[in-house]
């Protein structure tokens, strides 16, 4: 064989396997066709689609109707909690109140004796104490404590000096006299005892 038929039949194999393998590249694989026939399987239907579409609004509106509820309950509880505290506030004094009329009703059978003819005059200081002593008592329980300093070293917080008196006998700015008790509430001032205060005498 000349050298110029093997060349050409070198040429044609070579044509022939490069159409071979055009052929084969361009031929629909098996494998391909079970992955595009899975594709298919798995792709939702429309009925499914619609489905799934129904289930979510059901969810969503449950949880809406769950967030109104809790909204509305909220709503319930504040308006509840201002309604409570208007009566706090309302009736904070109602059981100070209660109390109080009794010292009322004392001083007005007290003052009713005084009134009528003959009247003892050792029975009315005796009642007028037992008041006195009730009042006080009333007082206590609710945290009012008299501001009393007699002898005591003057403190502006608690004390309100009205004037001065020279003495020998106390240190300076010692409460002499005591015009007009204060009173605290639950240690709070109320109102400054009204005092007269020693100053080093000349």
């Amino acid at each position: 064989m000349s050298t110029e038929s093997a060349k050409q039949t070198e040429s044609n194999a070579s044509v022939a396997d490069e159409a071979a393998l055009l052929e084969d590249a361009s031929a629909p694989r098996a494998g391909d066709a079970e992955g595009d026939r899975a594709s298919a399987a798995q792709a939702p239907t429309p009925e499914q689609l619609q489905s799934e579409l129904a289930a979510a609004r059901a969810e969503a509106e449950s949880l809406r109707d769950q967030a109104l509820r809790v909204r509305a309950e909220m709503e319930n509880l504040r308006r509840r909690h201002t309604i409570e505290l208007e009566k706090a506030h309302k009736y904070a004094l109602d059981s100070f109140v209660r109390e109080l009329l009794q010292v009322r009703d004392s001083l007005e059978l007290g003052h009713d004796a005084a009134l009528a003819d003959g009247a003892d005059i050792a029975k009315l200081r005796e009642g007028t104490e037992l008041t006195l002593k009730l009042l006080g008592d009333v007082m206590d329980r609710f945290g009012v404590v008299p501001v009393d300093p007699i002898e005591q070293p003057f403190d502006p917080e608690f004390h309100q000096a009205m004037t001065v008196q020279p003495r020998s006998d106390l240190p300076p700015n010692t409460v002499v006299a005591v015009m007009q008790k204060g009173y605290t509430l639950n240690g709070r001032l109320v109102r400054p005892a009204l005092v007269m205060v020693s100053q080093q005498a000349s």
